[in-house]
């Protein structure tokens, strides 16, 4: 792995985000770590636009802009606290998907209803609504940030995990547990999985070596 190959990868996962509609025009950001750095998405681009040079790079020590030309996301500190604070996270991947933000609207808890969720997420967590681009959001975040999929009320999703291939399909888990949520709540109470059958799942020998694929970079 080199950072060119980790830019390239940014691309990819960046390009699958909008084409999914887990953000529309300019919104979200991702993240990947590599050697002491974050390569994180430029201020002021849609998703799909940036070119693998356009990652802005960023010591996560010190914070600085290692090299030469854009802006950071303004959701910077964000991606530089989880990652100080949190050594085993590879990539991180803010975005603004439709049904989160309308679950966030009415509710607070997602429970964990289907196999996807108890293997690949697990317990999905809430913020309460933060101004955003504040290091109020970024501090909020971290407190929670030992989970993988942060919901933020009235705004978006978190997510987290080894490498860009984890964190992004968690994103997907999530966005599509909140729309199966939404539309069971719609008829009447969803029912949903007892802790114990969710342990049962992640005990299972076949999702752990399907989470072990996910982990893998390619």
């Amino acid at each position: 792995m080199s950072s060119q190959a980790i830019r390239e990868e940014l691309c990819k996962y960046a390009q699958k985000t909008v084409s999914n509609k887990l953000v529309v025009g300019p919104g979200g950001n991702i993240s990947a770590r590599f050697e002491g750095k974050m390569y994180l998405s430029p201020s002021g681009f849609a998703l799909d636009e940036i070119k693998p040079e356009q990652w802005v790079e960023v010591d996560i020590e010190t914070g600085a802009i290692t090299d030469i030309g854009l802006r950071p996301s303004s959701e910077v500190l964000m991606h530089l606290y989880a990652y100080r604070q949190n050594p085993k996270i590879g990539a991180m991947v803010h975005t603004h998907p439709p049904y989160c933000i309308a679950f966030t609207l009415v509710e607070k808890d997602l429970p964990i209803m289907f196999p996807d969720q108890a293997a690949l997420v697990g317990r999905t967590v809430y913020v309460d609504y933060v101004l955003p681009t504040t290091d109020r959001l970024a501090d909020a975040v971290v407190e929670k940030i030992e989970h993988s999929s942060i919901l933020l009320g009235n705004h978006g999703l978190v997510t987290t995990g080894r490498n860009l291939r984890e964190a992004y399909y968690r994103t997907e888990v999530v966005e599509e547990s909140a729309k199966i949520f939404l539309i069971a709540k719609a008829i009447k109470e969803p029912k949903v999985l007892t802790a114990e059958e969710t342990e049962e799942i992640a005990s299972l020998e076949s999702e752990a070596y399907r989470i072990q694929l996910l982990q893998k970079m390619k």
